[in-house]
């Protein structure tokens, strides 16, 4: 008797389905009626279908519908309940905008709000129109909005390429990932042009410059076939997600994983976007890496600030971001490619001399060469002057003026040194000294004061211990090979101590977060109650950051300050940020892309039980950013410390 084959569900599809389905229990629905251009007839098509719903006795409210003074799209207005917007003032203009506020407070069944890339008025309480969006569907409200499909984060670029346009308003793809139903509304380039051309969607002046520098037809082709594959992707992923959890035999492969490698490169952004597209087509899992090499610190603001805003786009994005230390970029990339079942790699090309890629070597051409079976794409850089990673980065730090002047001081006092005593060693071993000063001075002040010493060593030994003396002509030739040796070995012994003290340092750094991280958990381990652990939080944070901070626990319906004895005083304000940091159990706050205008930030301490609490930590600077490294270690300590409240708890609730 044949054995028939197993086809039952993969049990984690089915429970990450089921779970799925639990969180929208609760959870508002999301149409989003998306065209390539405007024009098209977004917004039209969204009030039809909501008086189709409010035929149905469905409570339909229009939040924000933009007309753009089409009657005909005016007249699909009549009959809907409108909420007032609300009135803003930026910078002595008043700005109508989205009255959130008023729309949870009515909760409607559905709710219409138009143009969900748009950017809120500063002041806001979310910068930008999609954040408003969620917080309707977490409050349980169903939402039909428009969208452009140069508005997509991952197709950004993309766009740009084809309309010469960089789009600056933008959703995240998890938005349109996370939609329960994206109705396409589409209409021929020719007919849009005729619409232009009457005047239906700008006045005629605004429709002439449109058609001549955007609307041309051969973008809107371009455009249009983008939304269609978008669209076919987002079916696609559908039907795969059926098939899988009903265990539907089919003829997919294995699944795909990319990896992007990314760095503080402005380039990164660009990996990033495409490992996005290439894991939407493929409907692969993708995860962004950080090499973490031993030339980090070296980084400057600047870098370190490019490369957070990378970090934050891949999470934005949808992407798993890990940052992982390494003496070497290509290997530990590779490395963790094999261990995590990569099936393709991201990388940048950035525009390096050759003879920068010969001295150093190249990240890519490693790459390539250990890859193996893993395919590697090359993404090539217009940059210019890309910002260099990797072994180049020890020759990245400005020295300062006193470090050369310190080699001077040595090369003269070695060379006075050996002025006594040339009668008593040969210059042979007088160069031994030399080099001795290049290894001091590598140790002490970097590679380019070392590189400097090996130079002016082998002048003042030319100059004062080769026949002729006090000359720098060479009588013997074979000395030329000396000076020549005595400048090579220089350098890579400058090269090689450098490098060490730079594995030192990072080692350091590393062993540093590593110690801050254990001896706070020995100080949780310990602590009896709550304030026991707020107060070993609070002082951490203090000794490492040199910031205040401070802990909210709930009371019943509302957030309880919990003194740290910093002198740190939360006003409304910031009472109200914390509270939503809370209820909704996300980052809010100071470099963040919600209520960014705190002074603080609030960190929501997660455990299995929920959130039991929020962290704020208030920055020494009032306007900058939590680097990425700055963020690792908060999020652990907030980690750590919700473990503890909650043993804790568990403690105080226990029966006796």
């Amino acid at each position: 008797m044949a054995v028939a084959p197993d086809c039952r569900p993969d049990p984690d599809l089915l429970l990450a389905r089921v779970q799925g389905e639990e969180r929208q229990k609760h959870r508002g629905k999301l149409k989003i009626f998306l065209g390539y251009i405007a024009g098209v007839g977004k917004t039209y098509e969204m009030l039809k279908a909501a008086h189709l719903r409010r035929s149905e006795g469905i409570d339909v409210l229009a939040g924000y519908v933009e007309t753009h003074g089409r009657p005909e799209t005016e007249a699909l207005l009549e009959g809907l309940t409108i909420i007032p917007r609300k009135m803003m003032e930026y910078r002595g203009v008043i700005l109508p905008e989205f009255d959130l506020d008023a729309t949870i407070s009515r909760r409607p069944s559905l709710v219409l709000v138009d143009e969900l890339a748009h950017t809120n008025v500063s002041g806001s309480r979310h910068p930008k129109r999609y954040q408003d969006v969620e917080e309707l569907l977490d409050a349980g409200i169903d939402v039909y909005t428009t969208l452009n499909v140069q508005h997509i984060e991952s197709l950004n670029d993309v766009v740009a390429q084809i309309t010469g346009v960089l789009v600056r308003e933008t959703v995240p793809d998890r938005v349109i990932d996370e939609a329960a139903e994206i109705e396409v509304v589409d209409l021929a380039p020719p007919e849009l042009l005729q619409r232009l051309r009457d005047g239906k969607v700008y006045v005629p002046d605004m429709a002439a410059r449109a058609i001549e520098q955007f609307f041309n037809e051969g973008n809107l082709y371009a455009l249009r076939e983008l939304i269609l594959r978008r669209a076919a992707e987002r079916v696609d992923e559908q039907m795969l997600a059926y098939m899988q959890t009903r265990a539907i035999p089919g003829p997919w492969a294995a699944g795909e994983h990319i990896l992007v490698s990314v760095g503080p490169s402005p380039l990164s952004e660009r990996l990033i976007r495409t490992a996005r597209r290439q894991a939407d087509r493929m409907g692969a899992q993708w995860t962004a890496i950080y090499v973490e090499t031993p030339a980090h610190h070296r980084l400057s603001n600047e870098a370190r600030e490019q490369l957070t805003r990378t970090l934050q786009l891949a999470e934005k994005l949808g992407a798993t971001t890990i940052t992982q230390f390494g003496l070497n970029i290509a290997s530990t990339v590779i490395d963790y490619a094999r261990r995590h079942n990569i099936t393709r790699i991201v990388i940048g090309k950035t525009l390096r001399p050759r003879w920068q890629e010969y001295v150093f070597g190249s990240v890519v051409d490693q790459l390539i060469h250990d890859s193996g079976n893993i395919d590697v794409y090359v993404i090539s850089s217009n940059e210019h002057n890309p910002q260099k990673i990797g072994d180049l980065d020890l020759l990245l730090p400005v020295t300062l003026p006193r470090d050369y002047v310190a080699c001077i001081v040595l090369i003269a006092a070695i060379t006075v040194i050996g002025w006594l005593i040339k009668s008593f060693i040969s210059p042979t071993n007088l160069a031994m000294l030399f080099l001795l000063a290049v290894v001091v001075i590598a140790f002490r002040r970097g590679l380019r004061p070392a590189i400097f010493t090996a130079i002016i060593g082998v002048l003042a030994f030319d100059f004062f211990f080769i026949p002729p003396y006090l000359t720098f002509r060479v009588t013997d030739s074979e000395y030329l090979i000396t000076f020549a040796g005595m400048i090579i070995v220089g350098a890579l012994i400058s090269l090689l101590v450098t490098r060490a003290r730079e594995h030192a340092f990072a080692a350091q750094a590393r062993e540093t977060e590593t110690g801050t991280l254990y001896a706070l958990s020995q100080d949780l381990t310990v602590a009896a109650n709550a304030d026991s652990i707020i107060v070993a939080v609070t002082r951490h944070i203090r000794e490492i950051f040199q910031w205040e901070s401070v802990i909210l626990l709930p009371d019943e319906d509302h957030l309880v300050v919990h003194s740290t004895g910093t002198g740190l005083v939360l006003n409304a304000d910031d009472i109200a940020v914390a509270t939503w940091a809370f209820q909704h159990g996300a980052v809010a706050g100071y470099d963040t892309d919600t209520l960014h205008g705190s002074r603080l930030r609030y960190i929501p301490l997660r455990s299995s039980a929920g959130v039991l609490g929020i962290l704020g930590v208030k920055p020494a600077e009032p306007d900058g950013i939590i680097t990425h490294e700055q963020e690792r270690i908060l999020t652990a300590f907030a980690n750590q410390m919700a473990l503890a409240l909650e043993r804790v708890n568990l403690v105080r609730t226990s029966p006796k």
